[in-house]
């Protein structure tokens, strides 16, 4: 199991050799990469113990897909999706955090024994959200947010894409702590993909620095994203599949990793816990 522990009350905890490997599991059918792969239970739980061997140090699962123009699901169809499967992983003892926009859904994954939060809205979808995280004291990660699925490729317009993420990040920070979470419980994410086209998505991660300057644990998704299939077109300039993108997940999870992330939210886990390894290990000068 995971070197890092979710203490509630505790803060966010740091592994203590290298950037943290968060694995995806959709627990959809409709998700961009994996849609319907993991839907059903078995499959699910099977898949979280074969990221957890391959170097996951926290499995994030969600109930409804946030691919660009996705439909939203009904919050109690998001609940029966996750519940069995967050319920029997920690059973086995895995860390969880539950990715939802929904105060409820939420509830109940922390309920079941989840340990941490990781809301694509950042807590403005659902009002309540920043009261549930306040009151289990875990873990909350606040990712840069415009506008729901159907909606956010129209919102990707900016003048100055780093300054007003910086900034509209730091009106979330603020909304969530006057609402009772605890500064240090919150970890950021920029969002890449969500409300942003591929030069705001590599402007963002060229200027890592600026958003780790707000002080906080940053936390970065960009695996198999359509920036990374638009860098890598084919023989007849299309972008490339998602399953072709993991060598470039792996190479910006190193990147990533050696800017000082706090963790890589990622699909394929092996070749970004490799890749996460080989930036400590380079870092420290040694193994």
């Amino acid at each position: 199991m995971s070197a890092l522990r979710f203490t509630p009350g505790t803060g966010v905890p740091r592994h203590a050799g290298r950037c943290s490997v968060v694995g995806v599991l959709n627990v959809t059918p409709d998700s961009f990469s994996d849609g319907g792969q993991y839907f059903h239970v078995d499959d699910a739980l099977r898949h979280a113990h074969e990221m957890t061997a391959r170097g996951a140090d926290l499995i994030d699962v969600g109930g409804e897909s946030t691919r660009p123009g996705a439909d939203r699901v009904a919050a109690e169809v998001e609940i029966e999706r996750v519940l069995p499967v967050i319920k029997a992983l920690a059973a086995d003892g895995f860390e969880l955090s539950i990715d939802t926009t929904r105060a409820e859904v939420a509830e109940a994954a922390l309920d079941a024994g989840a340990h941490v939060i990781n809301d694509v809205s950042g807590g403005l979808a659902d009002p309540n959200m920043a009261k549930v995280a306040a009151a289990a004291r875990v873990p909350f990660v606040l990712m840069h947010w415009r506008g729901h699925s159907r909606e956010m490729d129209s919102l990707a317009t900016y003048t100055d894409v780093v300054e007003q993420v910086r900034t509209e990040l730091s009106r979330q920070v603020d909304a969530v702590v006057a609402a009772g979470v605890a500064p240090e419980e919150i970890v950021l994410d920029p969002g890449l993909g969500f409300a942003k086209r591929a030069e705001h998505n590599w402007a963002l991660l060229h200027h890592l620095d600026t958003l780790l300057g707000l002080g906080f644990p940053v936390l970065i998704g960009a695996s198999r994203k359509r920036f990374l299939g638009a860098l890598l077109p084919d023989a007849d300039g299309n972008p490339r599949e998602p399953d072709g993108r993991e060598v470039a997940t792996a190479a910006v999870s190193a990147l990533a990793a050696a800017a000082g992330v706090w963790g890589v939210r990622v699909h394929e886990v092996g070749a970004s816990f490799d890749a996460v390894s080989v930036s400590a290990a380079w870092a420290r000068g040694g193994a």
